[in-house]
């Protein structure tokens, strides 16, 4: 018997000597690689790789290559992986039976992933793994891949990871910072400087059509969904096709599959609310959850990196903020012609605050009128709210003699304004905070001069360490106290200047419609902020500049002495 069980193992030793290996050849190169110095970045290229592992196969007559697996430019520290995702389809399916790499640091970057798979997936399913340079076999050395040495190997190839991707992140932070442009493709409307990759430049052609798509939505009215009509009639290529076709950029965009390359509401919307457009880089909205997790999160628009005037801006600053207060309110378009309706997002109702709804109807003698009604009455309940009905010709002219007698009131207030700055003899209200900030800041420079001669005393031994000590703090508290004091007399003289209405925007505003017998949206969005329509069919306007119209009332009552002084 013993005799027998000799032959048997010798047998068996035989059979397991000469096993024929199904190879499987892994190379990996990632960006992190390419960070290291020309030696170590040139020892890790494909190429490189390649030729060590077919030396290795040349030299064990055992070995046969079955595929050779290469996922170039992607990161160690997941195995999401195309190439390496093939390998462990054809091991599942038992094509191969041993697997080959240049290191450990090529098989992946996570320590607790590469872990998993030396010790737990490979062994599974009686798979050979050999790291070249390691020396690590599983087959003809078992105790390699046990040994204290290569779970360290694995944690230094993740510190190095970990460590990159803090290096990465703190440089492209900088960057953003700068307002230096760090994305791969620039927004629709413009494309890298050919000598500072950073820095954008206005594609005009591009450019032309954003223009377009603002004066469309701000000044003519067009909803996203005409704009887009209106795009594709015209054949232009949405920027997905603008980048690809007529750039020649290597640029995909996933979520267009037909290749059409029409425009979209979303595509359009995104366009009209990008501060690109004004001058100003917005980075940061985006980011990986960490160096192993590779998931992407939205980052709080709080936390977004925003620089201003870093590139030519294509839309002025006026008409972006009028596009992004008609995305603000609650507009629809009219289905029939896709135009935004004047009263679009103004109305409201003055009990609920619930937006208003347009409806038609007939008369007794056929004519159709329209009016807009309470949306709470109308969608929810009549016991939440009532009808607060009202004609759209009512409304017409009550809004438009409200703006006729509002803009009148303001030129008379600012006539009288005017006779208070005209008052040169006279001493105003911010020349009196100017005399007090001298004055305290002369009080400053005294105590600062005491405070150092405090220190001479002290030296010069005139006063004792605790006096220094006692006097240096009742000297710095004196000096906090008049600082907050200027600041306070500051902010009171911004009020006050701020309440003079000669250089204003805000009255020009209104200056320029003096006169107007019809109501356009232009107009509506230039004065008004909201109209709530009443129960019984009045109206309450909110117009935009009424604090500032305050401020002026305030500076006529501050100031009328000097009003009657000029009269006298």
């Amino acid at each position: 018997m013993a005799g027998r069980k000799s032959r048997y193992t010798t047998i068996e030793n035989k059979s397991i000597k000469n096993k024929i290996w199904s190879v499987a050849l892994y190379i990996r190169l990632s960006q992190e690689d390419s960070d290291n110095g020309t030696e170590k970045q040139e020892s890790n290229s494909v190429t490189s790789q390649k030729t060590l592992l077919n030396e290795f196969i040349e030299e064990h007559d055992d070995l046969i290559v079955y595929d050779t697996y290469i996922d170039d430019g992607f990161t160690g520290t997941d195995f999401n992986r195309p190439s390496f995702q093939r390998l462990l389809e054809d091991m599942r399916n038992g094509s191969i039976n041993c697997v080959i790499v240049k290191d450990l640091s090529r098989l992946g970057r996570n320590y607790i992933e590469v872990g998993n798979y030396i010790e737990q997936v490979f062994p599974l399913f009686n798979i050979r793994f050999i790291a070249i340079n390691d020396s690590v076999d599983s087959f003809k050395n078992p105790a390699s891949t046990n040994t204290i040495l290569v779970p360290f190997k694995n944690l230094i190839n993740d510190e190095y990871c970990r460590d990159t991707s803090i290096k990465i992140r703190t440089s492209l932070n900088g960057k953003k910072k700068k307002g230096e442009f760090i994305g791969a493709f620039p927004s629709y409307g413009y494309i890298k400087d050919e000598k500072d990759k950073h820095k954008l430049v206005i594609d005009e052609v591009a450019a032309d059509i954003v223009r377009k798509i603002f004066n469309w939505n701000v000044n003519e009215g067009v909803g996203k969904i005409a704009i887009c009509h209106r795009l594709n009639d015209l054949g232009i290529l949405n920027p997905t096709g603008h980048k690809k076709l007529e750039l020649g950029q290597n640029y995909n965009n996933y979520g267009i599959r037909d290749n059409t390359y029409t425009w979209t509401p979303s595509t359009v919307r995104n366009i009209l609310n990008n501060e690109i457009y004004i001058g100003n880089t917005v980075q940061g909205k985006r980011r990986t959850k960490s160096y192993k997790i590779h998931k992407v999160e939205a980052v709080p628009k709080e936390e977004w990196v925003k620089v201003e005037n870093t590139h030519d801006p294509i839309i002025d600053k006026e008409t972006f903020e009028k596009a992004q207060e008609l995305s603000r309110r609650d507009t629809k378009v009219s289905q029939k012609t896709q135009e935004l309706s004047v009263w679009a997002g103004f109305l409201k109702c003055a009990d609920c605050k619930r937006a208003m709804n347009k409806k038609s109807s007939t008369n007794k003698s056929g004519s159709k009128y329209e009016y807009y009604i309470c949306s709470t009455y109308r969608k929810k309940s009549n016991n939440l709210c009532t009808k607060h009905s009202i004609k759209v010709e009512n409304l017409s002219q009550a809004v438009l003699q409200a703006i006729n007698l509002h803009i009148n009131l303001l030129i008379n207030t600012e006539e009288i304004v005017k006779q208070i700055n005209d008052v040169g003899e006279s001493i105003t209200r911010p020349q009196i905070i100017d005399n007090m900030i001298v004055e305290k800041q002369n009080e400053i420079f005294k105590i600062s001069n005491f405070k150092m001669r405090l220190y001479e005393d002290w030296k010069n031994n005139d006063i004792t360490r605790e006096e220094y000590l006692e006097y240096k703090q009742k000297y710095e508290i004196d000096i906090e106290r008049l600082k907050k004091n200027i600041e306070r007399l500051e902010n009171e003289k911004q009020k006050y200047e701020r309440q003079s209405i000669n250089s204003n925007e805000w009255i020009e505003k209104f200056r320029e419609q003096k006169g107007i017998n019809e109501l356009s949206r232009d107009i509506m969005m230039e004065l008004i902020d909201c109209i709530y329509v009443k129960e019984n069919g009045d109206i309450k306007i909110k117009f935009k500049f009424e604090d500032e119209f305050k401020r002026c009332l305030e500076y006529i009552e501050n100031n009328k002495v000097n009003i009657f002084k000029k009269m006298a």
